[in-house]
């Protein structure tokens, strides 16, 4: 059989869809052996090519901030053990919280798999209520789409499942529970899922990552997300923390690039925009989009439910921000409830006040830029809306938000810290000899001309 036909025909059905094993996740353990096991299996013909193995048939992906989803061979078969569990997330230093994920992690540790490979998932439920996995823009059989109540039985507390099938397809997908999605999603229950082609397409990429975006309610002092939010979501995040808690970027001057985004935030999409380099939207939630059909941009749209991919090639050092541009998504614990006292002149009512509230201070007069770096005391597990401290102060930017970092050369694979520029290559405060020699007179600055011939028209 040809590669193709053998890919082709891997959509055939597995007799009676995700496999219910009784007894919990230890005997549900398939251990490596020739001798055949008394365990179900479907009837269908081959249709799987052998395992794809890291380093030979594809270069792993980095998951800064996360985790991946270990894996065995078993007679050919790449076999996973996914636990849905309760977790505790720190999602920026002073901010933790219980949550829903897979494995100890949240999110859900990155699955890597090979096209043609055959794969097989022992999932067991340690949540106190049912759960599934679907297994998001796959191709595959509908008994193993996960979807509870359609496709199968939801998983009950305490056992575990089986699906199985062949990846049929190259790209980036996702996972996430298919049961009470609300919650389960909202609590952190999804991952990544990538799925390298068996022969790699296009120019080989040097440093390969992988993002998920979501957002969450955590009211301060709060321990958990709140699932029953539609619209105030005041942590945003790239693998399930929010910036200071994300972790750099880092790649060599030279490195072709790739970043990969999925989105299983509740309500919103994410523009997410990169500075100092435009790049190609090479990827879509249904694979490799022709050349001929790639976009440049600088700012790509990853709806929610769905992944985006971009390539670049990183020839400019230095720190280079990347963050979603909905500016309220760069902020961390913000509502929509606080009054708006821009250009507020409070006068002496804080020495007023301070009668009655002794360390009061009237705030965001003059916006919220400078709250972070007060060192206000904080309510317990909250963080300052904005960001943290860098080279030249503080970073007012918080939650989706992070920083690629391009060297000349890299001392390992850790953070290298802040870029030096070299001379002539940063903007600091003007010399008053710089402003008289290009006759700047900062004092009578010039006004805008009119963009329009209508705009000089009279009457």
């Amino acid at each position: 059989m040809s590669r193709r036909s053998m890919l082709a025909t891997a959509g055939a059905t597995l007799a009676g869809g995700a496999l219910l094993l009784r007894g919990g996740a230890a005997q549900a353990q398939p251990q490596p052996t020739t001798t055949p096991r008394p365990v179900a299996r479907s009837t269908t013909r081959k249709d799987w090519l052998p395992p794809g193995m890291p380093g030979r048939d594809y270069q792993p992906v980095i998951v800064p901030n996360g985790a991946k989803m270990p894996w065995k061979v078993v007679d050919g078969v790449k076999v996973f053990h996914m636990v849905a569990e309760e977790v505790e997330h720190e999602f920026a230093p002073g901010l933790k919280a219980t949550c829903w994920g897979y494995n100890g992690h949240v999110h859900g540790p990155a699955i890597e798999v090979v096209e043609g490979d055959r794969v097989r998932f022992y999932v067991t439920n340690r949540l106190p209520a049912p759960t599934t996995v679907h297994w998001h823009g796959l191709i595959l059989p509908s008994g193993m789409d996960g979807v509870g109540g359609l496709n199968q039985k939801s998983i009950p507390p305490g056992e575990t499942y089986r699906y199985e099938f062949t990846i049929r397809q190259t790209g980036t997908g996702m996972y996430h529970s298919h049961h009470d999605e609300m919650t389960q999603m909202a609590l952190g229950m999804v991952g990544l899922f990538i799925m390298h082609p068996r022969r790699p397409v296009g120019p080989r990429v040097d440093r390969d990552f992988a993002l998920m975006l979501h957002e969450w309610r955590i009211d301060p002092g709060a321990k958990r997300p709140d699932p029953n939010e539609m619209t105030d979501f005041n942590i945003l995040t790239f693998n399930a923390k929010a910036f200071p808690g994300t972790e750099p970027l880092v790649v060599r001057k030279g490195d072709r690039v790739r970043i990969r985004l999925g989105n299983l935030s509740a309500m919103d999409h994410h523009p997410i925009h990169l500075h100092g380099f435009h790049f190609r939207v090479t990827e879509t939630d249904a694979g490799r989009i022709p050349e001929s059909a790639q976009l440049p941009e600088t700012t790509v749209l990853v709806p929610v439910g769905s992944t985006r991919t971009f390539e670049f090639v990183a020839d400019a050092p230095g720190d280079w921000a990347m963050h979603c541009h909905m500016t309220h998504h760069v902020m961390n614990q913000m509502g929509h409830e606080l009054p708006n006292l821009i250009g507020v002149k409070p006068g002496d009512l804080d020495a007023k006040v301070r009668t009655l509230l002794p360390g009061y201070m009237t705030m965001g007069q003059e916006g919220m830029g400078d709250m972070g770096d007060m060192g206000m005391a904080m309510p317990d597990n909250s963080i300052p809306m904005t960001g943290a401290n860098g080279k030249y102060g503080y970073i007012t930017m918080g939650g989706m938000f992070t920083i690629l970092k391009v060297r000349d050369r890299l001392d390992g694979e850790g953070d290298p810290g802040w870029y030096e520029p070299p001379p002539g290559t940063l903007a600091m405060e003007a010399s008053p000899d710089e402003l008289r020699q290009d006759g700047i007179d900062v004092k009578s600055p010039p006004r805008g001309e009119p963009g329009s011939p209508m705009s000089t028209r009279r009457g």
